[in-house]
């Protein structure tokens, strides 16, 4: 994908921390009541088990203090824009898996890794500017950006923990607005123009599909869901067909078709 000629909306750094920090809190909170029985099972997710699912969440974290404990990049500018950041990470799940079962095989006790993940995380990130540069594995980014990333990871996650263990973990509102936003404009990015209005409330509203362009009154190309149904169908947990037929998905006009864009995460 070509570099992003928009410009990324804002997210203030300290909430984005927040936010980051209180769904990690529910994820803890949950996996801490799984039984060794439980958390062997499989997770449904690839050939991972339950355990290696939650082992992977603190990867969401422990990423953010690892490269902030390396040398910042000598760059100029950041190699990836957070509009560009879901475009950017196919092609590394041979490497994610490698990485989190050598985690896990580590990891006989998860409670104490996500203790040890939350500390290391409160102790690096709070003082760090936001325009500070990080080497992630999809090239260097602004920490501010990285973290709003970080919202993705785990509220995408948890939801897959959530249908593998049936634990009902919730959702921090911040996490899930922040999620719901990057991935809006992503789509907003991968098809760009003004012919279709996709609105996902209370959090996002974007344009996006080249053709006439609405500019009042009721738009006659019109896609409007929930927040966790746009997020389970830009990362490829659920079809468009499928949430159509169940009314999580309402479409309106000869545009409105969004299957041929989705999933945007793979």
């Amino acid at each position: 994908m070509p570099p992003s000629q928009k410009r990324a909306r804002r997210y203030d750094p300290v909430r984005t921390r927040t936010a980051v920090l209180a769904q990690f809190s529910h994820v803890r909170a949950a996996v801490r009541t799984l039984t060794p029985q439980q958390l062997d099972r499989p997770s449904g997710l690839g050939g991972w088990s339950v355990r290696e699912l939650a082992v992977h969440l603190t990867m969401a974290l422990s990423h953010v203090s690892a490269t902030l404990e390396l040398p910042e990049p000598t760059l100029a500018k950041p190699e990836v824009s957070l509009l560009e950041w879901p475009f950017s990470t196919a092609g590394r799940a041979d490497r994610i898996a490698e990485d989190t079962g050598a985690l896990a095989a580590g990891s006989p006790d998860v409670d104490a890794l996500y203790g040890e993940v939350a500390d290391r995380f409160e102790a690096s990130v709070p003082g760090a500017p936001e325009d500070r540069l990080l080497a992630t594995r999809v090239g260097a980014m602004r920490l501010g950006d990285f973290l709003v990333t970080r919202t993705v990871e785990l509220v995408v996650h948890t939801y897959d923990l959530n249908e593998a263990t049936g634990l009902g973990i919730p959702y921090d509102r911040q996490a899930l607005a922040a999620c719901t936003r990057l991935l809006a404009d992503a789509l907003a990015e991968k098809a760009p123009g003004g012919s279709v209005e996709v609105r996902v409330p209370p959090f996002a509203v974007v344009q996006c599909v080249q053709g006439p362009r609405h500019t009042r009154g009721t738009p006659p190309n019109v896609v409007e869901t929930d927040a966790l149904t746009w997020i389970r169908l830009a990362t490829g947990r659920t079809h468009w067909a499928r949430e159509l037929d169940a009314a999580k998905v309402s479409a309106s006009g000869e545009r409105a078709d969004l299957a041929p864009l989705l999933p945007l995460m793979k």
